[in-house]
């Protein structure tokens, strides 16, 4: 095999892991679905186990990579992140409405009682 060959395939080795790990955070999140289950599942530290693994990819290969690879590491990266946070907002606002509810709940409970 030759040298540039080889290096054709390291590229493509290293995108697909890059991928690898971009599908995973997205199963994580919940942006796509789990192919073992065929259901919508939010596992946010699963996710944020693959961001955390992109970025030290990136750390470990500063300075080692294409320019057309560091981009799309750094655009993966980006979208990756923008989703996560979103993500944990969704979780922030469901618990604040649950918690609203329940106030409600508990207030309307106290209201009844004192008006009997």
């Amino acid at each position: 095999m030759t040298e540039m060959a080889e290096k054709k395939i390291h590229q493509a080795m290293f995108l697909q892991l890059i991928l690898q790990y971009q599908t995973t955070a997205m199963i994580g999140m919940g942006k796509i679905k789990n192919p073992m289950t065929d259901k919508i599942e939010r596992e946010m530290d699963h996710a944020k186990f693959s961001i955390d693994m992109l970025d030290m990819l990136k750390s470990k290969t500063n300075g080692n990579l294409e320019s057309d690879e560091e981009k799309f590491l750094d655009q993966i990266l980006r979208d990756l992140k923008l989703n996560y946070v979103e993500e944990s907002g969704k979780d922030k606002t469901s618990s604040k409405s649950e918690n609203d509810k329940t106030e409600t709940k508990s207030a309307d409970f106290e209201g009844e009682k004192s008006a009997e």
